[in-house]
């Protein structure tokens, strides 16, 4: 690929013949091309550009580098095909720049609009900076494949490069059809105002919106000024915000090193509304007063215990950003800004749980990160076990053990669908090259990874002290990557009579087969203070089990779920689908029992009883299958429900409902039922006429689809 000259050149000055790029070394990590190792990524800076009505992002990226050892060769990004460069040019960075601990200068140039049809618009430019060389040079680059889910881009240096010695990469590209950039428009989201466009970073995602060191091991801080339609808001997980009027853009400054997947952007028809002195929430205007009365006070409750817990919070402002029910996972904690989907709204305690657990990241996570995916327990397991703390402080003990038992419950329905032996269930889990991260987003992630942290904390008998170690892990490492045996040294440190008795070597229960065993968590919490919630719902399951149905049913039905928790009911009907296919008659009774109490209640109930109808084939209430899906949109509810509707007699009913709603789908949703429902069609089917929109390759991490274990099984939030 030719390489384009962004700078001007001497009188007389000829261009030297580009060198080829060499061959890109070795990856940092297995979901990595980059060259990392050779560079200190000192920022990054990003001029962008939405264009929504051709579904893409222009940009031009500056990134501030110092090599480690003289004259590299090259540099080595993670990219993506659906990213296209244009040019790659160097300049030496300013010495101001170079030199400046605060804010470094971040200045595009972006074309103003044209009367009438014009050409496709220039590429965002970056301004040259007082002090900086007024000239850059043209370097060579080229892409390679290198996964089915990135590329790898190798831009030449120049041979006199020489360590420490601050440099600029100029890159201009743009970015369509890309996994991280999810664009809407305006039918698909609840105002049907204006377009809409979000990121999704998580896992290895963010290569396709810039060129970046995409692993967790490398951080740095980011400026980026966007510019967007008239009247769309833009947001970005930034310390720093302000929109520039007479120019406008947006402008946002992250002062905290970050990995590249916590950059990320979202841009729609939002409005804020304050809920405490740090915090507030961006919603469509619909949708701003239920979440506004949701979450007023709470969310400040919430950071407070936690910093009561795990010391300061670092990141300034804490906002939340609802976004369309096409947001591929339950919540992401990109820094000071939460995304979370917003069809939670519907179910009070989900919402509670999402959030205080995105909260926690801000620690265990965010803060300190996991340097490499095949450790991603370490931001996930640790951020469960300080949710888990954050609730016991606010909501109390009983409300936690339910909640864990809900989600132990879910864990083991997971492990036994997998099987005990399964890669996947260990929490050092073994990447092989080209297997995409995002993929291994599992309960034993979250739930393995908090048993095992949970454990850690029985071991030196207090709570207290072990929130004490925790505040000083988070003290020590803030702002950087660790691998396990960091958090396990710290431990070790801190507690040297627990050293002095080798509990990491402890037969049966050794730090080690924590860290590398298949199976299930070697010890699980004690959950007793949680009985009074939990023995209600193991009453009545055993009730519809039992003979004769009559008196049983007859008895369940004197007991009023309409007052329990939502996570009671969840686990109630969980039960129920493990379950299943249950007798008709018990189908039949608990229809007549609970189906229009169900009906009446939030999306992730009425979601369970769905699935035990279609599980159970029960044709009486198949028209509450049909309304649910005609209303969700979000997969989180729709996959679950086709996946079991196709795996039994319904595959045709299936068919129906998506063909009369396929157009209220983001495209992303639509091509992974097409392959659900592909499956068993015969050669060259695909549902809805859209064969060429089912490529694989576009799908976000976890979204294509699995034969055995849904979203609804997983119930992420990243």
């Amino acid at each position: 690929m030719a390489a384009q000259c962004c700078c001007r050149k001497a009188p007389g000055a000829e261009a030297a013949p580009a060198r080829p790029p060499p061959e890109p070394p070795p990856a940092l990590d297995v979901a990595s091309a980059s060259s990392a190792q050779l560079f200190r990524l000192r920022h990054l800076q990003l001029g962008l550009e939405l264009r929504p009505e051709a579904r893409e992002l222009a940009g031009c990226l500056v990134l501030e580098l110092c090599a480690r050892r003289p004259a590299p060769r090259a540099l080595v990004l993670d990219a993506h095909p659906a990213l296209r460069l244009h040019s790659a040019a160097f300049r030496r960075a300013p010495a101001a720049a170079a030199a400046a601990a605060a804010e470094p200068p971040c200045a595009f140039a972006f074309a103003a609009p044209g009367p009438g049809p014009a050409p496709p618009p220039p590429l965002p430019a970056f301004c040259e900076a007082p002090g900086a060389e007024p000239a850059c040079c043209p370097l060579a680059f080229r892409v390679d494949p290198f996964t089915d889910y990135g590329s790898s881009l190798t831009v030449t240096l120049p041979p006199e490069l020489q360590a420490h010695q601050p440099f600029q990469v100029i890159l201009r590209y743009t970015s369509t059809d890309a996994p991280a950039i999810w664009w809407l428009d305006p039918e698909l989201t609840y105002g049907s105002a204006k377009p809409f466009v979000f990121t999704q970073g998580h896992s290895v995602c963010n290569r396709s919106f810039f060129p970046c060191f995409d692993t967790p091991a490398v951080k740095c801080t980011y400026s980026a000024v966007v510019k967007a339609p008239s009247g769309v808001q833009v947001l970005m997980s930034a310390t720093q915000s302000t929109y520039v009027e007479e120019e406008g853009v947006y402008r946002f400054h992250m002062e905290h090193p970050v990995p590249a997947y916590l950059v990320a952007l979202v841009a729609g028809d939002l409005q804020p509304a304050d809920i405490g002195p740090r915090s507030r929430v961006w919603a469509e205007p619909c949708l701003l007063p239920t979440a506004t009365s949701k979450l007023s006070g709470a969310v400040e409750q919430w950071l407070s215990a936690a910093e009561r817990l795990y010391g300061p919070y670092l990141w300034g402002r804490y906002d939340i950003v609802f976004l369309p029910p096409s947001f591929p996972i339950v919540a992401m904690e990109n820094p000071c800004l939460t995304f979370i989907i917003s069809s939670i709204l519907e179910s009070d305690e989900f919402l509670v749980i999402d959030v205080i657990h995105e909260v926690a990241h801000s620690w265990f996570g965010n803060a300190v990160t996991n340097a490499t995916w095949e450790e991603m327990w370490l931001s996930e397991g640790l951020a469960t076990y300080a949710q888990r703390r954050i609730t016991t402080e606010t909501h109390g003990a009983a409300f936690t053990c339910l909640e864990t038992a809900f989600r132990l419950d879910a864990l083991h329905r997971q492990m036994k669908l997998l099987g005990e032996d399964s890669p996947v269930s260990k929490l050092q889990v073994k990447l092989e090259p080209g297997v995409n991260p995002s993929h291994l987003m599992n309960l034993f992630t979250y739930e393995k990874g908090y048993c095992f942290v949970y454990y850690l904390s029985q071991l030196c008998g207090d709570p207290q002290r072990f929130d004490d170690f925790l505040r000083a892990y988070v003290e020590k490492y803030k702002f950087t990557s660790v691998v396990a045996q960091d958090l396990l040294d710290s431990f070790l440190a801190f507690f040297p009579e627990l050293k002095e008795q080798s509990v990491d070597c402890r037969a049966g229960l050794e730090f080690e087969r924590w860290l590398n065993a298949t199976g299930p968590p070697l010890a699980e919490p004690d959950l007793s203070q949680g009985s009074s919630l939990t023995r209600p719902v193991e009453a009545l399951f055993q009730l519809w089990t039992a003979e004769p149905l009559e008196q049983a049913a007859a008895s369940a039905s004197a007991i009023d779920i309409s007052k329990w928790r939502t996570f009671q009911t969840a686990l109630f009907l969980d039960r129920l689908l493990d379950g299943s296919p249950l007798p008709q008659d018990v189908v039949m009774s608990l229809s007549k029992c609970y189906s229009s109490l169900l009906d009446s209640m939030n999306a992730e109930i009425r979601i369970r009883w769905l699935q035990i109808v279609v599980r159970n084939d029960y044709y009486p209430d198949l028209h509450r299958v049909r309304r649910f899906l005609e209303s969700q949109m979000s997969r989180m509810y729709t996959i679950p429900l086709y996946e079991d509707l196709c795996t039994g007699a319904l595959k045709s009913f299936a068919l129906e409902v998506f063909y009369q709603t396929q157009g209220r789908l983001h495209p992303n949703l639509r091509r992974t039922i097409q392959q659900i429902l592909s499956q068993g069609l015969g050669p060259g089917a695909e549902p809805g006429g859209a064969a060429a929109d089912s490529e694989p390759g576009l799908l976000l991490g976890d979204e294509a689809p699995s034969s055995t274990i849904s979203l609804r099984d997983v119930n992420v939030s990243a």
